[in-house]
């Protein structure tokens, strides 16, 4: 009975003992708890910051790229417009030498067949002579 006695008062003892430090831990709990949700609080708030910094960021390096594209797509352009003018320039060119080349040789045609009707005419001519000495 002793025995039981004994444990009896060590079970006391024990729950006395919770008891009393069942407030502290409570109370250490709970700062536990305010300092978790102080951490996630400032992760959170970190993270927000990152997230609006990025934001910022990738906004500014759009607007970097529009622009660099825009600058490309307008020499590209130029480039484009500077190609087309030289080869219209170029066709030009080629238009007028041939139209010269072509007054060229229509002259030269046309002195060659001035050439020709004249040693024809003169050929016809030389014959008719011989065809007269000869009816004589």
């Amino acid at each position: 009975m002793r025995d039981q006695e004994e444990q009896s008062l060590k079970e006391a003892k024990r729950t006395e003992k919770r008891t009393a430090e069942e407030p502290a831990r409570l109370a250490k709990d709970q700062a536990r708890r305010k300092s978790d949700l102080a951490r996630e609080a400032a992760i959170e708030k970190a993270l927000t910051a990152r997230k609006v910094k990025g934001s910022e960021k990738r906004a500014t390096e759009e607007a970097g790229r529009l622009a660099k594209d825009q600058a490309r797509r307008k020499s590209d352009l130029a480039r484009e417009a500077a190609i087309e003018k030289a080869l219209t320039a170029r066709r030009v060119k080629g238009s007028a030498k041939r139209a010269t080349e072509e007054a060229g040789r229509l002259a030269k045609k046309q002195v060659s067949r001035k050439s020709d009707l004249a040693r024809e005419q003169a050929i016809a001519e030389d014959q008719e002579a011989r065809k007269l000495k000869s009816n004589k």
